[in-house]
């Protein structure tokens, strides 16, 4: 086998990890199952790490295969930019963008995006500012600031504001390791319904889990409600209850140890939706631009 770390084994691991199932990585990638088992196991001999850990209902990141994710990113992130801007406009872009960004997204999602892009264009200036989702098209609409990167589940049509989805995070049934719901094949809405529940309270989340509970007709049996992620997975992981949430702010551990398990559902859930949200109208400076367009082209693209 060569040596050689090529770009497509780099994408397939990339999607890999996006999607935390191998055959939805094939599917996203427009392969067979075996090109991206085979990639992986490439890459995995080359550097001589384990880069997954394989479950029965997918695979998640090793220590090392996280600390690779990055630098894979990072490998196709310089490529694209390379063939799309040269160097010298990258270099001399000066000036700030203002960005508003919801909880979630600042916790789980643009810290890594943040610093690549820094990297790339070391004189913008990042103005970030913490809000809300309906307090961030607010502030678009009158100016306050350029961009916002927020969950768009919830997001207003009416508004006149352009949407842009970055990333599709599927949602899965959380449980504590050996729970009994982990014997079924597929576990349904139906079978979690009959179980304590354990709500997040937090960036809308309510109203969004609510919302496809309500299209089958069912409703969770809610025990515990939280605006805490870290106390919501101690819950879960000591078997106080179970819950359903994307897989952008899985983590297998909770603060204590405990092994938390993420299983899909047989009934169909919608995925998490984060995106970029600006004024189609208004005229937006060169900082701006290139922080919405290096934000498609790095994970919407």
């Amino acid at each position: 086998m060569s040596k050689d770390v090529t770009l497509r084994q780099l994408r397939y691991f990339i999607a890999a990890a996006r999607t935390g199932r191998l055959s939805m990585a094939a599917t996203d990638e427009h392969v067979s199952q075996s090109a991206i088992t085979n990639a992986i196991l490439a890459l995995e001999s080359r550097l001589g790490v384990r880069l997954f850990d394989r479950h029965p209902h997918g695979v998640t990141l090793t220590p090392d295969g996280h600390h690779f994710l990055q630098r894979a990113r990072d490998i196709l992130d310089a490529l694209h930019e390379a063939l799309r801007e040269p160097g010298f406009q990258r270099y001399t872009l000066r000036g700030s963008v203002r960005i508003a960004a919801s909880y979630t997204v600042l916790g789980y999602f643009l810290p890594e995006l943040l610093a690549r892009f820094r990297r790339r264009y070391p004189d913008i200036v990042l103005d970030l500012v913490d809000m809300d989702r309906p307090e961030i098209e607010t502030a678009i609409l009158s100016g306050d600031v350029e961009l916002g990167v927020a969950l768009l589940s919830n997001a207003v049509e009416a508004l006149p504001l352009h949407r842009q989805v970055l990333v599709r995070s599927r949602r899965q049934l959380w449980t504590a390791a050996n729970h009994p719901i982990l014997t079924l094949s597929s576990p349904t809405l139906a079978d979690v319904a009959k179980l304590p529940y354990i709500l997040l309270d937090m960036d809308e989340g309510e109203s969004s889990t609510l919302a496809y509970w309500q299209a089958h007709d069912l409703q969770p049996d809610i025990a515990f409600r939280t605006r805490s992620m870290e106390a919501l997975r101690g819950l879960v992981a000591h078997g106080f209850g179970v819950t359903i949430l994307s897989d952008m702010i899985y983590r297998p551990w909770s603060l204590e140890g405990k092994k938390i398990e993420a299983v899909p559902l047989a009934d169909a859930v919608p995925p998490m939706e984060a995106g970029l949200l600006w004024h189609p109208r208004a005229a937006m400076a060169r900082p701006a631009s290139a922080f919405r367009d290096f934000m498609i082209h790095a994970v919407g693209g």
